[in-house]
C-alpha cells in the first residue's frame, strides 16, 4: 500500500485484505466435529473449506454450484447415484452441479473443499446437518 512500509509476515492488500499462509494439519489439529466445514480462505467469490469426515453425510444436490472435495489425510467414498467413487489420500473430484451426491468415510477423513461461498452445505436438503453460517479457521 503506498505509503504504508512492508513487514515481513504482515502484507496487506490495497483493499485491506492480510495476505497470510495456512498450515493444513494446524487448522484441522483446531477441528473437533465432523461435517461441519470451516472457511480457511477466499478467493475471487470461492471460499476454501476445511472439513473432518467421518460417518455418512445426506444425499443432496447443489444445483447452482460445482464442488470439489480434496483428500489431505485419509480416505472416503463419494456415493453417486450411478455408484461410488473411493478418493484417496492426494486426490480430489470435482462434483458437477446437479448431481446428487453423499460423501461417506469408515474412518476420519480431513478433506478441503473448494466451491462458490454461496454454496449451502446440504445444498437443497434442509436438516440438523444444515450450516446456514460457517465460521473461520
Amino acid at each position: 500500500m503506498k505509503g504504508r512500509p512492508f513487514i515481513i509476515g504482515e502484507a496487506v492488500s490495497p483493499i485491506g485484505e492480510r495476505v497470510e499462509k495456512v498450515n493444513l494439519a494446524e487448522k484441522f489439529g483446531r477441528i473437533a466435529e465432523y461435517w461441519k466445514p470451516y472457511i480457511a480462505a477466499g478467493l475471487n467469490g470461492q471460499h476454501v473449506k476445511l472439513d473432518k469426515f467421518k460417518g455418512e453425510f445426506v444425499w443432496h444436490r447443489h444445483d447452482n454450484e460445482d464442488e470439489m472435495f480434496w483428500v489431505v489425510r485419509g480416505r472416503f467414498r463419494m456415493d453417486l447415484r450411478d455408484g461410488p467413487i473411493w478418493l484417496e489420500e492426494g486426490e480430489f473430484l470435482v462434483v458437477p452441479r446437479g448431481i446428487e451426491h453423499r460423501p461417506v468415510a469408515d474412518e476420519e477423513a480431513w478433506v478441503v473443499l473448494f466451491e462458490p461461498a454461496s454454496t449451502l452445505n446440504t445444498g437443497n436438503v434442509r436438516n440438523g446437518r444444515t450450516l446456514k453460517k460457517l465460521d473461520r479457521i
